[in-house]
């Protein structure tokens, strides 16, 4: 199993990051996780055009995760052959989201439905809306929902992915949570969007210093981690985005609390199981 960060930043732009989205890929399976901005490019960037994705599970519906889902929904269906299918997944009003979308999008496909005579359908992307304690399966790949805690966005859910032999829990945003405990246990990595309190704090900025609430701090990532017993704590949806090459200052902050394998770096940073 392999997980790739495609992209690191959060809603504030960042010229070095792209927004939230990561890939988990095993066995001819890959599934995109959320997909923020120029999350495409990115994949690209990892090898994998998005006409090679299996499905797409999203964790919850805050604009920077799902922000470049049109541009990986259109690309997919232009470069994928007649009738190919991108499933989509996410928590409940995922179905309105995307079919929001594809009325967006809906004088973007007659032009090129028009223009090309091969591409004679519509984009197929079925969508299950998704409940803590559900499971399915994408090729070999096998999904548990669990709930996170990132009121006032409710619902919000993590995905433990797991391949028969190596999990990872893709826990989207959020603060500590029994439920995400749960969820973790017995899992090879855990994947955690962190803040940095103590920098936020700083910043005389209430807008900013609101996310405090909402979001796990490095520490309370690591704490965590160590609690779940996982072998692999993966860092990524900086706020404050560090300056390229000083993510190992934030991993430093997690050792005090976590012995385990702590992963940070920029877009593109990955993990084998």
């Amino acid at each position: 199993m392999k997980i790739t960060l495609l992209g690191t930043g959060s809603p504030i732009p960042d010229p070095n990051r792209a927004g939230p989205s990561s890939l988990v890929a095993s066995e001819n399976t890959t599934v995109l996780v959320d997909a923020g901005r120029a999350c495409v490019q990115r994949l690209v960037g990892a090898g994998v055009f998005p006409a090679f994705l299996h499905a797409v599970v999203l964790t919850h519906l805050h604009s920077d995760h799902i922000c470049d889902l049109n541009d990986v929904v259109t690309t997919h269906w232009v470069m994928s052959g007649p009738g190919a299918a991108l499933p989509i997944y996410g928590p409940p009003g995922t179905a309105r989201m995307v079919n929001a979308m594809l009325d967006m999008l809906r004088e973007d496909v007659g032009y090129r439905m028009a223009h090309h005579d091969d591409l004679n359908h519509e984009p197929n992307v079925p969508v299950t809306e998704v409940q803590p304690g559900d499971t399915f399966a994408v090729g070999t790949l096998q999904f548990l929902v669990g709930a996170t805690d990132h009121r006032p966005v409710d619902p919000s859910v993590g995905f433990r992915i797991s391949d028969g032999t190596h999990s990872v829990v893709m826990a989207g945003d959020g603060v500590p949570a029994t439920s995400l405990d749960e969820l973790l246990v017995g899992a090879d990595a855990y994947v955690q969007t962190v803040v940095r309190d103590d920098l936020v704090q700083a910043i005389p900025n209430a807008r900013l210093q609101d996310i405090l609430d909402y979001h796990s701090s490095v520490t309370q990532a690591a704490q965590t981690a160590a609690r779940a017993g996982v072998a692999h704590l993966v860092l990524t949806h900086y706020v404050p985005a560090p300056f390229p090459g000083t993510e190992l200052e934030w991993a430093s902050g997690a050792r005090e609390h976590f012995s385990g394998n702590i992963v940070a770096g920029p877009d593109l940073t990955s993990l084998e199981l």
